[in-house]
């Protein structure tokens, strides 16, 4: 299964409009859309490795950019999403990221870059407490783009050899990544 995956997201990878793509899956990632990015930059980033850098930084524009989106829907409009977040799946972690924004404040969204909670949960949540947007936009930029500069930088490094290793243990690494998903949200959730 994850094979086939892997090799529609290649092709995915070298379409001519696969920047716009991987732009708008950035913005929508960030504020309300369940699939990350680097689902598109991995493969984009090992396709076209003199462009891994370009690719990074427009996937980390394109996710500031929708995490002040989501900031907006935290500050203005978590009235009329409240009743659905405490319906789904995502109330543990919006209550978790309270807590850290409580806790640390600007390093909350520094830290939601390589946190297992969602990106989104954490802009929802700083527009929610009002955080400072300047120091928003900030963390987000730093916490972002090392995340995606890390993964497109790995991709470069790793270059033919990293796409031919993928290729072969994609199924494995696959069930690998859902098993540790299950685990980590039946630990974000409470057991």
């Amino acid at each position: 299964m994850f094979s086939t995956l892997y090799a529609r997201a290649m092709q995915w990878a070298v379409h001519p409009h696969a920047k716009r793509y991987l732009a708008g899956l950035s913005f929508a990632e960030s504020s309300f859309f369940p699939i990350p990015p680097d689902v598109m930059l991995a493969p984009m980033a090992l396709a076209r490795t003199d462009k891994a850098w370009e690719y990074a930084l427009l996937t980390t524009l394109a996710s500031v950019l929708g995490g002040l989106f989501g900031y907006l829907i935290g500050y203005f409009a978590f009235d009329l999403i409240s009743a659905w977040l405490e319906q789904s799946h995502y109330w543990s972690a919006y209550l978790r990221a309270r807590e850290w924004f409580d806790s640390w404040g600007f390093w909350a969204i520094f830290l939601a870059g390589f946190s297992p909670i969602p990106y989104k949960v954490f802009t929802i949540t700083a527009g929610v407490v009002g955080m400072n947007i300047p120091l928003f936009v900030l963390a987000s930029l730093i916490g972002r783009g090392a995340r995606f500069y890390m993964v497109a930088g790995l991709m470069v490094w790793g270059g033919a050899r990293m796409e031919s290793l993928l290729r072969r243990y994609i199924d494995r690494i696959g069930l690998v990544l859902v098993v540790l998903a299950v685990i980590a949200y039946v630990m974000l959730n409470g057991g």
